[in-house]
């Protein structure tokens, strides 16, 4: 079937902006775009028009968790729920995330490796998604942040081994756990985590995989040692200096800031239902973390 968006106002990626367009779709691809009165529309073309209306590229979330939901404690649900019951809310949440637009997302942790499942379902055409490049399991030190939805390690064999499950198990790109963060309790978004060597061993396993390591990271510290071991981006930076921006630059490593997610979380009040640990943690960060885009610009 063959369905033609036309008299559209159309963004193509490139800068320019085509005020009366055509799009024509044949199956799952785009098979022609131009202006109106130069694309012919093909006899038994479903015709949308589109006056009115903007096409633009799919939009691209670098930083996801469809395992998690908007629930207050969303640590303590998740640890409530019974994996099945994951992996359906997951399924809603990646349907919602192809409604809003958002045709790829990276999901950068997940309470285990049914996100491969659901990557498989939507690939398959069982249900509709966006295209997932899933890490699977995210790679923590023992007690450390985003245990909830990781696995917890020690030494370099272990880290080893349990980036090549992740890939074994579908992973496009790997999760390290670089620094403390705001929804764990117990730990400080400043302090270090992982050693330097069990974060090179991650990027060395994850390179001669074919694979890009992602480390979260909110304090200056753990985005040094990420950086170092050489991954190619920092999830947050919300601590970010001088010195970490310089290395970024230097080694051309990615900034993922993720703004909104610690702004929603600061803007609540207490008695809200989020644990009073993250919310301090998360509103005592929140003028910082817009102050880190200077030394990233």
């Amino acid at each position: 079937m063959t369905i033609a968006i036309h008299h559209v106002r159309l963004i193509d990626g490139t800068g320019d902006l085509h005020d009366n367009a055509t799009l024509l779709v044949r199956g799952t691809k785009i098979s022609a775009v131009g202006p109106s009165n130069e694309v012919r529309i093909p006899q038994g073309a479903v015709r949308i028009d589109g006056r009115g209306l903007t096409i633009i590229p799919g939009l691209i979330d670098c930083h996801v968790h469809l395992c998690l939901g908007a629930e207050a404690d969303v640590v303590a649900t998740l640890e409530s729920e019974q994996p099945s019951y994951t992996l359906l809310k997951s399924a809603r949440h990646a349907k919602a995330t192809i409604d809003a637009g958002f045709t790829t997302v990276r999901d950068v942790g997940s309470r285990d490796h049914s996100i491969f499942t659901l990557k498989h379902a939507i690939e398959s055409g069982v249900m509709p998604g966006p295209r997932i490049v899933g890490a699977g399991l995210a790679i923590c030190m023992i007690g450390g942040h985003a245990r909830f939805i990781g696995q917890e390690v020690e030494g370099t064999e272990q880290v080893r081994k349990v980036v090549a499950e992740q890939v074994a198990a579908g992973a496009g790109v790997i999760k390290i756990i670089a620094s403390g963060g705001v929804l764990t309790p117990g730990t400080s978004p400043d302090e270090a985590q992982m050693t330097m060597e069990e974060l090179a061993a991650a990027v060395d396993a994850a390179q001669q995989a074919g694979k890009r390591v992602a480390a979260h990271a909110h304090g200056a510290a753990g985005m040094k040692n990420a950086i170092h071991a050489g991954v190619r981006s920092i999830e947050h930076a919300t601590l970010l200096d001088d010195e970490s921006g310089a290395l970024m630059k230097r080694y051309g490593v990615y900034m993922v800031p993720t703004l909104s997610a610690l702004a929603t979380t600061a803007a609540c009040r207490p008695g809200c239902g989020i644990p009073e640990s993250a919310l301090d943690k998360a509103k005592a960060m929140t003028k910082r973390h817009r102050s880190s885009f200077k030394p990233a610009s």
